[in-house]
């Protein structure tokens, strides 16, 4: 068993520096922890895996293809692979899981 403190993982990627943290990495899933500040632009590309984002904590949008919808905490998104999508009019620092199937290579 692995088990997580979303608090732990949130002082992990700050350390790093980066956006992204991916903190399990297993054959067929890949976990990770996705912050984006107020305002900012999501840098994200498509990726080549599904996911699903649950948001943490914080308000946006997310666009996903053409669709447009708010988010907010407990919010739950698929995007399929390949599938262009972003974050966009982020209004409160946004913190969100992300599970990627099969796993996530971040580059």
């Amino acid at each position: 068993m692995e088990c997580f403190r979303l608090s732990d993982l949130e002082d992990r990627r700050e350390i790093e520096g980066n956006l992204y943290l991916q903190f399990l990495s297993k054959e067929k899933l890949s976990v990770g922890v996705y912050k984006l500040k107020a305002g900012v632009i999501d840098p994200q590309n498509p990726h080549k895996e599904d996911e699903v984002y649950y948001v943490v904590q914080g308000r946006a949008k997310i666009r996903v293809g053409t669709e447009r919808k708010e988010v907010s905490p407990g919010s739950i998104i698929y995007v399929g692979a390949g599938v262009n999508h972003k974050f966009i009019d982020i209004k409160e620092d946004l913190e969100v899981l992300v599970f990627f199937a099969p796993a996530h290579t971040p580059s």
